[in-house]
């Protein structure tokens, strides 16, 4: 891959890591040609609560999901931040590590991007990177703006890319829609099964499960 290729930015809490958001990593990085995918834990997520275990055990967890990738790498920079863990700001620091012409894509799915409104200095994002919504095959994208709230349709319908691989051609300010295979995985449904005992094997990777019956998370 060139040293210009866009960067992947996929955060979250990440608690644990599993099947499903190595998929969209993987199908987003060879679709839209990123040179790398970062995946960037969070501290203290401002939307939601505090995850279950500490920033050192996912941190740890999901290096062990992303060993085998050449192209995956694991940001230590949110979970290491002192208070909220804003978008803003790993994007505003990417962006002055990257320089200002190398392309960032901040990988979202559909559900996270209808809440996009609501996020820290949301329409300053897009001049920090574009953003690539992840979303079902047979999804209703051509009505997916009734959905949303009114500010947001306008910034979708005026920022949306009819090419996805458009996102090369530009830093940052573009929207981009890409249909990947959704796995119906959720890091909720893997803690229900390991509190009540039940084997969420293959629904993550081995070596992640074994770094959890180990030292006895979300049990």
């Amino acid at each position: 891959m060139s040293s210009s290729a866009p960067i992947g930015v996929l955060g979250g809490t990440f608690d644990p890591v599993h099947y499903g958001h190595l998929r969209l990593a993987e199908e987003l990085a060879g679709a839209l040609k990123l040179d790398e995918v970062r995946f960037i834990p969070s501290g203290t997520p401002p939307h939601r609560s505090a995850p279950r275990v500490s920033p050192e055990h996912r941190l740890e967890m999901a290096r062990l999901a992303t060993a085998g990738n050449a192209r995956f790498k694991v940001d230590e920079r949110e979970s290491r931040r002192a208070g909220p863990g804003y978008t803003f700001d790993t994007l505003s620091e990417l962006r002055v590590e990257a320089g200002g012409a190398r392309p960032l894509a901040l990988l979202v799915g559909a559900d996270a991007f209808l809440e996009f409104a609501t996020w820290h200095r949301w329409h300053e994002l897009f001049g920090l990177a574009h953003v690539v919504v992840a979303h079902r095959p047979g999804f209703p994208v051509e009505r997916w703006s009734e959905r949303m709230p009114q500010p947001l349709a306008r910034e979708y319908s005026a920022r949306l890319m009819q090419q996805p691989l458009s996102i090369h051609l530009s830093p940052a300010g573009g929207i981009a829609v890409v249909a990947f295979t959704a796995l119906d995985i959720s890091a909720t449904a893997i803690r229900d099964m390991l509190r009540a005992g039940a084997s969420p094997r293959y629904l993550l990777p081995g070596a992640v499960l074994d770094y959890i019956q180990a030292r006895r998370l979300y049990s």
